[in-house]
């Protein structure tokens, strides 16, 4: 019932706005996750999303012409993610700023049919085979789109680390790799990737330990990992049960490397889990706040004051991982706008096809590079690689405590995964 009451305000609300839509503003859906089991990192992203989309407007829009947004925080209920697409289809909406894997996965059939460009923060590898044609492909994607390394691939530069990693240590026998997350569309999406490129480089692959997306007390998990030995253990949820299970992990004296991908840590995370993050390795698609020797963080700090105008606030990586789909969109619409019939979801498609290597302008540096073309949509496959550190003391200000070295991250490889045609969709 509260479902239902809560589309029924959200209808009415969308109704009221298209009896004032003026035709010359461009209508784009805008989903996250503000309040439900991803909120720890979808607050952060949804609010870069946001700030980006009202930057873009300030300052003359697409060629002139107004985003209306439909902003919605849908609690990653996947339901509601369908219901609002139905709606903002029914209002003619350009294109949709998606949020997470069940739901961009469930509306792949219909984007499709409406060619309705679908630029999600899910990094699913479902939705990178535009033909249909890999051979462990479940449906074409011709309309979806995102912004950084696919889930799968990055698990693979993961994998591909670790076995590097044992070398190094000089250790002998058979390492043993576990892929551990919630029995969920999202974590789920690599877990298959994962585990057969683990068997393939000599790994024993150990059944898969689940562990809740909503949090908890994970201790039975955690010594099922200590038991069996496991000496890589993927993490495949996002940050907020992350930090619980690592917090767990630490309690009962867990010694597997953990690796997570990039939704599973940040700096916040860092500082939230304390001393059971320190040596976690995971996949970070963006600079850091901090780096501000990269050229495109002074355009994202700028963007940054859409909604704190100080511009003293912390933004954690998912905020600026935010604000790249939105640019890379932007990119296209106005390219799009050039093309004979304007800005159309074919067109924006194209748009996306029609450089190698590229960034939005402005944003350089820090958004890709990436090339999407009609036959692939692994736009990024360059992966890099950090490694937390936790040291000392972990109270203060989460920019403090990185300027202090009391937290930070590391770069440790960068590894490009090859764009392999049987893993196209997989």
């Amino acid at each position: 019932m509260r479902y239902g009451l809560v589309s029924l305000l959200a209808g009415t609300a969308l109704a009221a706005w298209a009896a004032t839509a003026s035709a010359d503003e461009i209508f784009v859906g805008n989903l996250y996750d503000m309040t439900g089991a991803t909120s720890g990192v979808g607050k952060f992203s949804g609010q870069g999303k946001i700030d980006a989309l009202d930057y873009i407007n300030k300052h003359g829009g697409i060629n002139g012409r107004q985003i209306k947004v439909d902003n919605l925080d849908y609690s990653y209920k996947a339901p509601a993610a369908i219901a609002a697409y139905k709606r903002w289809k029914q209002q003619d909406v350009t294109a949709v700023l998606g949020w997470g894997t069940a739901d961009t996965e469930a509306l792949v059939g219909f984007v499709t049919k409406d060619k309705v460009p679908y630029y999600s923060m899910s990094f699913s590898a479902h939705l990178t085979d535009p033909t249909g044609k890999g051979p462990n492909t479940k449906k074409a994607t011709p309309f979806n789109f995102f912004t950084g390394p696919s889930y799968s691939d990055g698990v693979r530069a993961l994998v591909q680390w670790a076995a590097e990693d044992w070398k190094q240590q000089g250790k002998s026998g058979t390492p043993k790799y576990v892929h551990v997350g919630d029995n969920h569309p999202y974590p789920n999406a690599p877990k298959a990737a994962g585990e057969a490129l683990a068997k393939d480089l000599g790994f024993e692959v150990l059944p898969a330990v689940q562990y809740s997306m909503r949090g908890g007390d994970f201790k039975a998990q955690c010594l099922t990992i200590k038991e069996s030995g496991a000496d890589y253990a993927f993490l495949a949820n996002t940050a907020g049960s992350t930090i619980a299970l690592l917090r767990s992990c630490e309690t009962v004296g867990v010694e597997a490397q953990f690796m997570g991908n990039v939704w599973a840590m940040d700096e916040n995370s860092l500082k939230a889990t304390g001393a059971g993050a320190d040596g976690i390795v995971w996949v970070v698609a963006v600079p850091g706040w901090k780096d501000d020797h990269v050229a495109g963080m002074k355009t994202i700090k700028e963007v940054s004051k859409m909604s704190d105008p100080s511009g003293n606030l912390f933004r954690p990586i998912h905020y600026t991982a935010g604000v790249c789909s939105v640019f890379y969109l932007k990119a296209a619409m106005e390219a799009a706008d050039k093309m004979p019939g304007g800005i159309t979801g074919e067109n924006i498609k194209k748009a996306m096809y029609g450089q190698e290597n590229w960034s939005p302008t402005g944003v350089e540096g820090v958004c890709g590079p990436g090339t999407w073309t009609a036959e692939d949509h692994r736009g990024i496959n360059r992966v890099r690689v950090f490694r937390g550190e936790v040291k000392g003391s972990t109270d203060g200000p989460v920019e403090e405590l990185l300027a202090n070295g009391n937290i930070g991250m590391t770069q440790i490889a960068e590894i490009e995964v090859p764009r392999k045609p049987e893993w196209l969709g997989w």
